[in-house]
């Protein structure tokens, strides 16, 4: 374990990205409409276009991607701060959020220089937003057994699967799939490939799953002998393993793996103010604010080995499995504090988000990789297997 925290040194946001903190305030307070805590506990699950365009106006659509292609090209840093900042004030991100933290990424990394022109200046934009296909109904977050499978034609790939919990498939314009081009789910690794698929082709069809809240931000979709050009293939053939373990370290370690719970402490804190209980509730607040610093500082540390090039997939995950089982325990806390003192009403508002993120908390060690998944990563970077 030591060997493992070690390479989880303590980082300093630098003091440009300080600084750019004040302009995202700015902006906030400016373009952030009015909305209550249950909407805003949604926050990057909330799809909102208008609102990813605004921010892509700003230049903060796409902000780690080269200028050439539309991008701001700011560094790890700052995109951190910006991320936090939405996502305190619970930001509806979920329009972009992909194609900024990952698909982006991707494709500028192992993607063509066609595919490059094509994709990225729309991204950064916000004229198109991504999805990710990777989950697999059977398979779960076990990526390896996966199934859907891409044949070479002379016309192209013709792809044939299914896959599920797609974030916001139903209202993206494209999912970067992982499949199968050789060999059987036995061979696990090896044989995979990601594809840009576009999801308005024919043979492509998806289906919103209506969550406990009554939301429908996941969604099914099925390839029936869908017909990809040659040129959807991203990065290299039977290489997919490898470039998505590098997309993953952006969608673990990032500050939405802390801060989805956060609006309804936020809301609570007001709520005790307004009733003279904080000093009732102050032990149970000190753990939940020092267990948050804890986390965020792991989370900069990651960043810090980001912005030095590297890819720290196992502590990716160690932050990730933390940070989540944070998110989830913050509910059920703030749910008992009000228990406590059933002879003072608690506010709609504060009950409604409370409520909503009772609902989703579950699903919270599901995304990004299951708490089982992650938990093997850790120990093998623990040399426990």
């Amino acid at each position: 374990m030591a060997e493992l925290l070690d390479r989880l040194q303590r980082a300093e946001l630098p003091a440009a990205a300080q600084a750019f903190r004040a302009e995202v305030k700015d902006f906030i307070a400016r373009e952030m409409p009015p909305l209550g805590a249950d909407v805003r506990a949604r926050s990057w699950m909330g799809f909102d276009a208008a609102f990813s365009r605004k921010l892509a106006a700003r230049g903060w659509v796409g902000v780690t991607l080269p200028k050439a292609y539309g991008g701001a090209e700011l560094d790890a840093f700052r995109r951190f701060v910006l991320v936090e900042e939405l996502l305190a004030v619970g930001a509806p991100v979920a329009a972009h959020w992909i194609a900024d933290r990952q698909s982006g990424p991707l494709i500028n990394k192992f993607g063509s220089e066609a595919q490059k022109q094509s994709y990225l200046p729309r991204i950064c934009r916000a004229e198109v937003f991504f999805c990710i296909g990777m989950s697999e109904p059977n398979s779960g977050s076990d990526l390896a057994s996966i199934g859907t499978r891409a044949v070479r034609t002379e016309r192209g790939w013709v792809l044939n699967g299914r896959k599920i919990w797609t974030t916001n498939a139903d209202k993206c314009d494209y999912s970067i799939a992982l499949v199968r081009t050789s060999g059987l789910p036995a061979d696990r690794q090896a044989g995979l490939s990601q594809f840009i698929v576009d999801l308005r082709l024919p043979g492509v069809t998806v289906r919103p799953i209506v969550d406990l809240s009554g939301d429908a931000h996941f969604s099914e979709m099925f390839f029936d002998d869908v017909l990809l050009a040659g040129d959807a293939l991203i990065g290299q053939e039977g290489q997919g393993w490898q470039q998505v373990n590098a997309e993953l370290a952006f969608e673990r370690s990032g500050p939405e793996r802390l801060y989805s719970s956060v609006v309804l402490v936020d809301a609570w804190i007001r709520w005790m103010r307004r009733n003279g209980q904080i000093e009732q509730h102050a032990e149970t607040l000190g753990r939940l604010l020092a267990h948050l610093a804890t986390l965020r500082q792991m989370s900069i540390a990651v960043t810090a080995k980001l912005a030095a090039g590297e890819s720290p997939l196992v502590e990716a995950a160690l932050v990730k499995e933390l940070g989540t089982t944070y998110e989830q325990e913050i509910p059920s806390i703030v749910e008992a504090a009000l228990g406590a003192s059933p002879g003072q009403p608690a506010d709609p508002e504060l009950l409604r988000a409370a409520a909503y993120l009772s609902h989703m908390a579950p699903t919270f060690s599901l995304r990004g990789g299951t708490r089982e998944i992650l938990r093997g990563m850790i120990a093998r970077g623990l040399g426990l297997r």
